[in-house]
């Protein structure tokens, strides 16, 4: 089978953020190699035509789809696999509509609420005069496009919980071209659980939890930039992975699988992917987003899972090829 890995474009000063990906095609290269595949990696550039050119010259019975973002953008992320679909060549993980409807997080919010799926409140500068914002309640910052937390610096971090400042400061972001809007924070435990693909349909990997390891109590729970991505930060040693649970558990652990699979099926997902879930204090989980095509790095969420399910990655890579697009 002839494979081509095609990555975001990674200019030599990207962030870590962005560089990642780098070694998840790597990483994807050398298993792909093992299982007898013809690999070749190429950047995805802003010029769809050289693309193009690539697929008509190495036709390959196969594309991994490691594309997040063009122009350093997330908001361009359906753009390949688009392309893939024109051309009419099989791609791994899930497809251009998928991607496109959840990495517009605008659009994913109102697809949860049309089908009833929890989701916390959230205020852009369309719906403001009808949304009430009550004392108690804290809200956050979110670019639409982004992902990776992407502009949540935990440095600078701030709540908002009234009108005015959420007004002001998304029409700033908003002449600033950086387009956002306020969600409510749900102070409680934070989820992060994988799906994986295959010919027998989606299979919900082990609960992942992450938990803040010694936050000081006026310190905002909440995973970052600095979380993800800053290895030397307080807030990324503090926040631990985990995959233990007891009985307590268990209907919430119910709740947040069935709703794993109404997230696949809602939005037609396809290969792998993973739902983020906060949980309030009364065990209510709410979905924060759905990440198709996760990150696949050895150090990474969605590869923690399926070795804590026992899955050899192995067989984990052909259940995503046997799900391709």
């Amino acid at each position: 089978m002839k494979t081509i890995i095609f990555h975001s474009e990674v200019p030599e000063n990207a962030p870590a953020d962005e560089q990642d990906v780098l070694h998840e095609a790597a990483f994807i290269k050398d298993i792909l190699e093992k299982m007898g595949y013809q690999v070749s990696v190429y950047p995805f550039t802003t010029n769809l035509d050289d693309s193009k050119k690539i697929i008509e010259s190495e036709k390959p019975n196969l594309i991994f789809n490691l594309v997040e973002t063009i122009y350093g953008a997330g908001r361009f992320i359906n753009f390949a696999p688009v392309l893939f679909e024109h051309m009419n060549v099989s791609y791994s993980g899930c497809p251009a509509d998928a991607i496109y409807l959840t990495s517009n997080k605008l659009t994913a919010k109102m697809t949860f609420n049309g089908y009833n799926l929890p989701t916390p409140k959230h205020i852009t500068l369309q719906n403001i005069e009808k949304i009430e914002v009550k004392e108690t309640e804290q809200y956050l910052i979110k670019s639409i496009w982004e992902h990776a937390s992407v502009g949540i610096d935990e440095k600078v971090f701030k709540f908002y919980n009234n009108k005015a400042d959420i007004f002001k400061i998304l029409s700033e972001r908003k002449i600033a071209k950086n387009e956002s809007f306020a969600e409510q924070y749900i102070d409680g435990r934070e989820f992060n659980i994988s799906i994986l693909g295959g010919k027998k349909g989606p299979q919900v990997l082990p609960f992942a939890e992450i938990k803040f390891v010694d936050y000081p109590a006026d310190k905002p729970k909440i995973i970052g930039y600095r979380a993800k991505w800053d290895e030397e930060s307080f807030e990324y040693k503090h926040t631990v992975r985990s995959f233990d649970f007891d009985n307590t558990d268990k209907q919430l652990l119910a709740k947040l699988e069935k709703y794993c699979i109404d997230c696949w099926n809602t939005f037609g997902l396809k290969g792998y992917a993973r739902v983020d879930f906060r949980v309030d204090k009364q065990g209510n989980p709410y979905i924060l987003e759905i990440n198709t095509n996760p990150c696949i790095s050895p150090d990474g969420g969605f590869v923690a899972a399926c070795s804590k399910a026992g899955i050899p990655f192995s067989e984990v890579m052909t259940r995503i090829l046997e799900d391709a697009v």
